[in-house]
């Protein structure tokens, strides 16, 4: 009898072709906005519907209980970085696929992987898919028995609306989570940490106060 595959312990299907676990402390040769990414919940600025203490979503990343979730909002408004603060609370295997670059091969791989991981050892995998609404039909399809059967735990974040753009079983198997836009004063916020943090940010430059408001105010 011919033994069954072991699951990977680490998969390399990531958005950006990286080996780095999302939860490694990114490089200083990073672009500024990924060294700064909140390391811990209490440092994610905005989204505090989401977020604040007791609430539905941050409750179930604390107590690694996450089910199937959108994540849906504008551009910026922090969907990547909740994301790898789920990877550093989850004692999941945690995937990153962008819809982008990634195929029908590449999903079903890991919807595969996940069933073997979770048959042999127990353990749950997290699926981060960016941009999933460029998924089309058939790639979204591939998904639904993981999602379905529990093989994996599908964390999609979106641009778009996902009544148009994520097929109806997917989207009737998964929570919803509205992100806002930052306000001025996130903004603000954002900015002083960059200029203020040595180890990640710009290194503790000065910056005039009236032009970090006329960022955060363009912004």
């Amino acid at each position: 009898m011919t033994p069954r595959k072991q699951p990977s312990q680490r998969s390399s299907l990531f958005a950006e072709g990286a080996r780095r676990s999302p939860t490694e402390v990114p490089p200083k040769e990073a672009p500024l906005a990924a060294r700064m990414r909140p390391r811990s919940l209490d440092e994610f600025v905005g989204q505090s519907h989401l977020l604040e203490r007791g609430s539905v979503l941050r409750t179930l990343i604390e107590e690694d209980k996450l089910r199937s979730v959108m994540l849906v909002g504008p551009a910026g408004t922090g969907k990547t970085s909740l994301a790898v603060l789920i990877a550093r609370h989850t004692s999941a295997e945690f995937i990153q696929l962008s819809a982008v670059t990634s195929g029908v091969a590449d999903v079903r791989r890991v919807v595969e992987e996940g069933r073997e991981r979770l048959e042999a050892t127990g353990r749950r995998t997290v699926l981060f898919i960016d941009e999933v609404h460029r998924f089309n039909k058939a790639q979204q399809d591939v998904l639904l028995p993981g999602v379905e059967a529990g093989w994996i735990v599908l964390v999609g974040a979106t641009t778009e609306s996902p009544f148009f753009s994520i097929i109806r079983p997917l989207l009737s198997r998964t929570v919803l989570f509205r992100l806002d836009s930052l306000t001025e004063a996130d903004i603000r916020t954002i900015l002083d940490r960059a200029v203020d943090d040595v180890e990640r940010g710009i290194g503790g430059m000065k910056a005039d106060g009236d032009a970090l408001d006329a960022i955060a105010n363009r912004s």
